[in-house]
């Protein structure tokens, strides 16, 4: 069965020539998903606040220690962020998922004046994601093979029809997972031997920048597989 999205309806154009039932290019979406270059930064900002701050200040200054000025300033910056967002009325949703991770680690490391309880949650986060990556490969209901019915197939189920897009989907969905848990198994060693600047740091840099690399592979991958099989990609994988 053919994986195109589906044909435009005669007279749905709009006047510049537009459908605009037509979904955008799987790039514009996933830029959409993650907030754009100023979603993914500003995501970014709190954590690396506290990578930076966390070794650099003294053990006291003042009331507190520098492990504390460095989580309220890491959590004083994610509400800062929310804040301009809603008062310049944009969308908050990408500034409130990364405000309650920070607020859940800063919590734990508040409590446990252990700068590594502050990067817990997106350890535990990053393996219950893994797992669950490879699980829905080996039953054959891969969730990046559900992503791509969103994206280029407007939620319809024609991509399950078609087995060797749902074996290329399945062996796609594995790789994610193995990556996130491979990731998260180094952050979880790094967490056992105490290096929290270390861990700091593979937090930072296996983030954004890893999700962004296995997204481009994806994206590469499956247009690579249905050219392979005489197949068109759809035209929100083509990044046009």
């Amino acid at each position: 069965m053919s994986t195109e999205t589906p044909s435009r309806k005669p007279g749905a154009e709009t006047r510049d020539g537009a459908d605009p039932d037509e979904l955008p290019p799987f790039t514009e979406q996933l830029s959409q998903q993650l907030g754009g270059v100023k979603g993914v930064v500003e995501a970014a900002v709190p954590i690396t606040l506290f990578v930076i701050l966390n070794p650099l200040l003294p053990d006291r200054m003042g009331p507190l220690s520098g492990l504390q000025w460095a989580i309220v300033i890491s959590a004083a910056s994610a509400l800062g962020i929310a804040a301009w967002r809603a008062a310049r009325k944009e969308s908050i949703r990408h500034a409130l998922n990364g405000l309650f991770g920070i607020a859940l680690g800063a919590f734990l490391a508040w409590r446990s004046t252990d700068a590594r309880d502050f990067y817990l949650p997106g350890i535990i986060q990053g393996s219950i994601y893994g797992v669950l990556l490879i699980v829905s490969a080996l039953v054959r209901h891969p969730v990046i093979g559900w992503i791509y019915a969103v994206v280029a197939q407007g939620g319809k189920k024609e991509w399950r029809q078609n087995r060797p897009l749902v074996d290329i989907l399945s062996k796609i969905t594995i790789l994610w997972g193995v990556v996130f848990l491979v990731k998260n198994a180094v952050r979880i060693w790094l967490y056992w031997i105490d290096a929290d600047n270390a861990l700091g740091m593979m937090t930072l840099f296996g983030g954004w920048p890893v999700t962004i690399a296995l997204t481009a592979f994806t994206i590469w991958a499956v247009r690579r597989h249905m050219r392979a099989v005489g197949q068109e990609p759809p035209d929100v994988l083509k990044g046009e």
